[in-house]
C-alpha cells in the first residue's frame, strides 16, 4: 500500500467533510454538496488504495463503492442494500461534480440533510467492513 497517498487522501477527504458543515451551517448548499461530493470520493479513493487497488481514475461516488463491494464481497450485504437505499441521494451527489463546473443547479437544505445521512451511514458500514 501506498501508505503517504492513503494518509493524503484521508486528510483531504476530512477537510472536504469539515468545509462542508461549514457551507452547510451558512446556507452555501451548492458548495456543501461539492464539498461532499469530494469528501466521499476521496474517502473511497482512500480505502480502495488502501486495499490494495491502484488509485482508480474513476469520479462516480456509485462505481467507487460498487469496486468496494466487488473486493469485500462476503462482508458487503449491508453496503449493497444502502446502495440501493440512498440510490437518489448519490445520484443528486454525483450531479453536484457535474453542475458545480458547468450547469447552474441549486440544491436545497433538505437535500444536503438527506445527501449526509447517506454518506454517514455509508462510510460507517464501510469502516465496520474495513477498520
Amino acid at each position: 500500500m501506498k501508505i503517504d497517498e492513503y494518509r493524503i487522501l484521508l486528510k483531504r477527504a476530512e477537510g472536504f467533510y469539515k468545509t462542508a458543515l461549514f457551507q452547510l451551517d451558512n446556507a452555501l448548499f451548492d458548495l456543501a454538496a461539492f464539498s461532499l461530493e469530494q469528501y466521499l470520493q476521496l474517502f473511497l479513493k482512500a480505502v480502495l488504495l488502501k486495499n490494495g487497488v491502484d488509485f482508480p481514475r474513476i469520479h462516480g461516488v456509485r462505481s467507487l463503492i460498487r469496486l468496494f463491494i466487488d473486493l469485500k464481497k462476503n462482508q458487503s450485504g449491508k453496503l449493497n442494500s444502502l446502495l440501493d437505499k440512498y440510490e437518489v441521494e448519490l445520484s443528486l451527489l454525483e450531479d453536484a461534480y457535474i453542475t458545480s463546473r458547468y450547469i447552474p443547479k441549486e440544491f436545497t437544505e433538505n437535500e444536503l440533510r438527506r445527501i449526509m445521512k447517506a454518506i454517514e451511514e455509508i462510510v460507517d458500514e464501510i469502516k465496520r467492513i474495513d477498520p
